[in-house]
């Protein structure tokens, strides 16, 4: 997989995780859950481009074995607005394929790295 694939769906989902979290502070006044998954989910993107800088493979891992536990923070906060009725289901559907699809990639890059 090239790096640029997994930098890339990490950044547009950041971009979606941060026009959500406006989207719920304006429209549906909500703060405390909106910033959570603003860290978390801005999180992932950070640690892989963190990692395509890092000094060994192991780092390397390292810091997408961080991206991945975002990404699994991302997701709970993701189910926990869609069931307290912050976000529609077809909001948050979309926003957990994203995540997911996240999830897997790194799941995939990390392996790969480790077999090195």
């Amino acid at each position: 997989m090239s790096q640029s694939i997994l930098k890339e769906k990490s950044y547009l989902f950041a971009l979606r995780i941060v026009k959500m979290c406006r989207y719920l502070s304006e429209e549906k006044r909500e703060f405390v859950l909106s910033k959570q998954i603003l860290r978390s989910g801005t999180s992932i993107g950070a640690n892989i481009e963190e990692a395509f800088q890092g000094q060994s493979n192991a780092d390397f891992t390292h810091k997408l074995s961080i991206s991945l536990k975002e990404s699994f923070e991302t997701n709970y906060w993701l189910r926990l607005l869609q069931d307290s009725g912050y976000l529609s289901g077809k909001e948050s559907k979309s926003m957990l394929s994203d995540c997911e699809e996240l999830q897997k990639l790194l799941t995939s890059s990390i392996k790969t790295a480790k077999n090195k």
